[in-house]
């Protein structure tokens, strides 16, 4: 959606501009000349000055404090959901400016397990999510459904059949595995693999700067395996909250029990 936000910071810039020379230029001359004709304010300033305090604060909102994003896949299944809507928090690793997404302050860092939206190297001008599973400097390999960091495994739970629901029903039948890394667990989702599909076995050693990521739906996720590492001025926040659910293949359309779940 970067064209909304392209919309929005040039909007914003607008408004406040014609409102700002308005003041200084031309308001004090319309009120001198009150006394001798009904001058009244130009449409456009108006306007300008309506919406302009409106733009300002969604800009402000969305760029620098939460931004609301919704999942269109099922690479982050069981863990988010087709028709999630999700809020991301746009400061936890820095403030960005928008459209460019340059850093302008160190703020921190990704920590392994966090669920975050980026903009992959290959598709720059959309909104992907996925999980971060190596930091810099960290080798990692995943092979027989395990994945390790370092040369030390992961640890899993034992396995149980998943139920999917709305758009998500075709997993149903995977494998419900809880995967726990240093600092938290999850769950994810494991399949039996038809002859030929690339289970994206190897081993990637992850540069300074950037990070390795992978869908917790193992088997239905294009990330890092397939296409490198994730470099950190690609980040666009931390996903932690889900606020909506919306699925019209689901029954009665919307899952009220998923609205307020944070995402682990």
């Amino acid at each position: 959606m970067k064209w909304f936000e392209v919309a929005l910071v040039v909007l914003t810039f607008a408004t406040g501009i014609t409102w700002l020379l308005d003041r200084m230029l031309f308001a004090k001359r319309r009120a001198a000349r009150a006394g001798l004709i009904d001058e009244k304010e130009p449409v456009v300033v108006d306007y300008a000055r309506a919406f302009f305090p409106v733009l300002f604060f969604v800009l402000v909102l969305r760029s620098f404090i939460a931004e609301p994003f919704r999942i269109p896949s099922s690479s982050m299944m069981p863990t988010l959901l087709i028709g999630d809507f999700i809020l991301v928090n746009k400061f936890t690793y820095g403030i960005r400016l928008p459209i460019n997404n340059h850093k302008v302050i160190e703020l921190g860092e990704p920590r392994r397990g966090d669920v975050v939206v980026f903009r992959p190297p290959h598709h720059p001008d959309q909104d992907w999510i996925k999980r971060v599973v190596g930091l810099p400097g960290d080798v990692v390999a995943y092979r027989d459904n395990t994945v390790y960091v370092n040369g030390e495994p992961f640890e899993y739970a034992q396995a149980r059949r998943y139920q999917g629901v709305g758009r998500g029903s075709d997993m149903t039948g995977a494998e419900l595995v809880q995967e726990t890394m240093p600092g938290g667990s999850h769950l994810v989702l494991e399949t039996m693999r038809p002859g030929g599909f690339d289970p994206g076995e190897g081993e990637w050693r992850v540069p300074e700067g950037e990070y390795f990521v992978m869908g917790d739906n193992r088997d239905r996720s294009d990330d890092s395996r397939f296409w490198g590492t994730l470099p950190e001025s690609q980040l666009r926040g931390k996903a932690f909250l889900v606020w909506m659910n919306l699925d019209s293949s689901a029954p009665g359309w919307v899952d009220w029990s998923r609205i307020g779940r944070s995402i682990p």
